[in-house]
């Protein structure tokens, strides 16, 4: 009988979308059946949700169809100003419960935006919690997650600020107490680690102001203030934080480092904490490493066909040198995981150096460096050579010597992998040089060298199309990959929504150069040619430059014009 019933209404909200054109019949039915196939595995899977997943229609046009089938307004939480006082007449928890939140009033009314308006018994329970007689509103389900979200986080903040009031502590009077007592900042502490893993932040700084503390997250590699707590907690707080990281809370005139380890939502993550001495006080900075993700395979990089195919093959090389190349932060080391993953196999011994050991691999051995140790990368890599191994992957080339083992390591059987700070795949080979490597070492041993860089995709939900001509493309940025009869081009720009935290992105996908060490850059090498001639033949070669896969990825509108030309910059 429940089935009925749940059948039928869905099927009135597919009838609606058949109606006004956003589907066919055949597409209702199809994922009518997606929804059968669910329900025989145990999963309840919505109408709407399977007819967005299919690509059929959008979830604006789903929520619009199940407002008119329940009789209530549709209202985008984008554009919508929602009342915190409103908001606050329920619990977060409780939001999240009845997936619902008042946000406003109206004709002594309490507006209350839901997924499913049709959820009669949410409505009576809020009614009963609020006193107010309600009017529903139906709001797409990822909008109203990222709202009460939101909410949540204002709440806590809100929360602890009250409590600060109650008892301030004192920094200097009794370090050992203010770590004890003051609960706010450990609450604040629990909410910075709990929003930037769900916002999927890769760092988190904490920056003593004049009179103001400021928090950023960086998200996507760019940063986003999140949050401005009151001054009074910035002394418990930073206390809280160096104690959990097991740093020396006594001593704020030194840099410090530590690493805290956290389960938050049921992910495995270590902070890697870092202290500086600023004018206003202690700053600090907390990488993130989430040791329960996945490694990344090759595929899901964003290399293209091609490239892939060609950059597999050059791992694949019994012996040779492979350089990955970009700045700080452009996935240098993913792309070398994602690489070692590939190549993990009974039949090779796989041994890396690390600084730090950032993801564990099984199977592979992984070597922590220990500078007061006297482990660096030169003698770990010397002690790896004389433990037979086959593959070698170096953290990073610092120092001439590092250079010059890994380069003859390649030279004597082994396949080497390593990362270098260069801007090109072509200024590798001169960097080495630069480090006193001799240009026939380099010339004999580095067999590719991959440069990339890290762009932020577009939102899917909230991208806007627009048409641009050829000449006005061309007056920007003249090696756009056009064909002779394209005189207009349509691409995408950011425009915000709560899904990408207004920001307009979410995600990120490399752009690569990648360069084979042919004949004629091997002779390059050896008359030590300068970086723009290795360059040139590369490209004579077929290589495709950083700025032309940018490009190409900016036309299959995967990111916007303005954000390759902010990366490549």
């Amino acid at each position: 009988m429940e089935t009925r019933q749940i059948s039928s209404s869905l099927k009135k909200v597919g009838n609606i979308l058949i109606e006004n054109g956003s589907i066919t019949r055949e597409q209702l039915k199809k994922a009518v059946e997606m929804q059968k196939t669910a329900a025989t595995n145990g999963l309840k899977k919505p109408l709407g949700k399977a007819l967005v997943e299919l690509g059929y229609t959008t979830e604006e046009n789903v929520t619009r169809a199940l407002a008119a089938s329940a009789g209530v307004e549709y209202v985008s939480l984008e554009k919508y100003s929602l009342d915190n006082t409103a908001a606050s007449l329920i619990e977060p928890d409780s939001a999240r419960r009845y997936r619902s939140l008042p946000i406003g009033f109206k004709d002594d009314q309490l507006v209350v935006a839901m997924s499913d308006p049709n959820d009669i018994l949410a409505i009576d329970d809020i009614r009963l919690i609020t006193g107010y007689e309600l009017k529903p509103v139906c709001v797409a389900e990822s909008e109203l997650k990222a709202a009460i979200d939101n909410y949540s986080r204002s709440s806590n903040i809100m929360e602890d600020e009250a409590e600060s009031r109650d008892d301030e502590p004192s920094l200097e009077t009794d370090e050992v107490k203010v770590v004890d007592a003051g609960k706010p900042a450990v609450k604040l502490a629990n909410m910075i680690f709990i929003q930037a893993v769900r916002d999927g932040a890769s760092d988190i700084h904490i920056e003593p102001q004049e009179r103001t503390l400021r928090i950023r997250f960086r998200i996507d590699g760019v940063l986003h203030e999140v949050m401005n707590p009151p001054y009074r907690l910035y002394p418990p707080l930073i206390s809280r934080l160096k104690v959990m990281a097991n740093m020396d809370i006594a001593n704020r005139r030194i840099p410090q480092d530590g690493r805290i380890s956290l389960k938050v939502d049921q992910k495995s993550i270590d902070f890697r904490v870092a202290s500086l001495p600023a004018s206003h006080g202690e700053k600090l900075t907390l990488r993130l490493l989430d040791r329960s993700a996945s490694i990344i395979t090759l595929p899901e990089l964003g290399f293209p066909e091609n490239k892939l195919k060609l950059f597999r093959k050059m791992i694949n090389t019994p012996h040779g040198c492979v350089l990955v190349t970009g700045p700080t932060g452009s996935g240098k080391t993913t792309t070398l995981y994602a690489a070692l993953a590939e190549l993990n196999q009974v039949e090779k011994h796989i041994i890396t150096v690390e600084d730090p050991v950032e993801y564990r691999l099984v199977g592979i051995n992984q070597v922590h460096v220990n500078k007061q140790a006297g482990l660096t990368f030169a003698s770990g890599l010397r002690s790896i050579l004389r433990n037979d191994p086959d593959i070698i992957m170096v953290g990073e080339i610092r120092d001439r010597e590092t250079a010059r083992i890994a380069v003859e390591s390649a030279l004597t059987g082994h396949l080497v992998l390593s990362t270098l700070h260069t801007n090109d795949a072509a200024g590798a080979v001169t960097r080495l040089a630069e480090m006193d490597v001799e240009p026939y070492l380099t010339a004999s041993s580095v067999i590719a060298v991959l440069a990339q860089r890290l762009v932020r995709l577009l939102c899917t939900q909230c991208r806007e199309e627009y048409i641009i001509s050829r000449d006005e493309v061309l007056s920007s940025a003249p090696d756009f990959p056009l064909s002779k009869n394209e005189s207009k081009i349509k691409l995408y720009k950011p425009v915000g929504c709560l899904r990408c935290s207004k920001t307009g992105y979410k995600g990120r996908i490399g752009i690569y150069e990648l360069l084979i060490v042919s004949d004629k850059i091997k002779h390059l090498a050896l008359k030590q040619g300068t970086t723009g001639e290795i360059a040139a033949q590369a490209v004579s070669e077929g290589m495709t430059t950083l700025q032309q896969d940018g490009f190409l990825k900016v036309k299959k509108g995967q990111t916007s014009f303005e954000e390759t030309l902010r990366v490549l910059a």
